[in-house]
């Protein structure tokens, strides 16, 4: 009988050790599965109104990321639109001209603001109206795959684009 409460006492002994060591553990391993889009915030998204049968429009957005590791924007898509392509304006020779870029880098615990004459979000071949006061649904894609919706406002900016 002293034989079975000893052997008693020592599995939940160990199985407290056990459970001890595992929680820390389990943390790490939470924070390491971590998704690009749970650690990058999207903050102050619009997109621009534009008159009725303009055929393009585009979205402009702050990433910031608060993690350690550094993400990427890889792509973006929107029911307002058949094609959402990553954008920037490069000056070439003096002349502004916009371009299709790969990716958005957002620096670890870094912004990165998308924003007219910069990186932008276009909004190819528009599907409906983009009037100021509706909103236009952007889901955004990560270099790991992980996706985030975002609802913009749609704005009047006189800002060219």
């Amino acid at each position: 009988m002293k034989h079975l409460v000893q052997t008693a006492i020592l599995s939940t002994l160990i199985s407290l050790t056990a459970a001890c060591q595992a929680e820390p553990d389990a943390g790490k391993a939470a924070a390491n599965n971590a998704t690009a889009a749970d650690s990058v915030t999207v903050e102050n998204a619009y997109a621009r109104a534009v008159p009725p049968g303009q055929p393009n429009s585009a979205a402009f957005l702050t990433l910031v990321n608060t993690s350690d590791t550094d993400h990427s924007l890889k792509a973006a898509a929107s029911p307002v639109a058949a094609t959402v392509e990553l954008h920037t304006h490069t000056n070439n020779n003096g002349v502004m001209e916009m371009r299709q870029v790969p990716q958005i880098d957002v620096p670890a615990k870094g912004r990165t603001e998308l924003k007219p004459g910069g990186f932008h979000i276009m909004l190819i071949g528009l599907k409906q109206d983009m009037k100021a006061g509706e909103k236009a649904v952007l889901t955004l894609t990560f270099e790991d795959g992980s996706t985030t919706t975002v609802d913009a406002p749609i704005q009047d900016i006189n800002v060219g684009h």
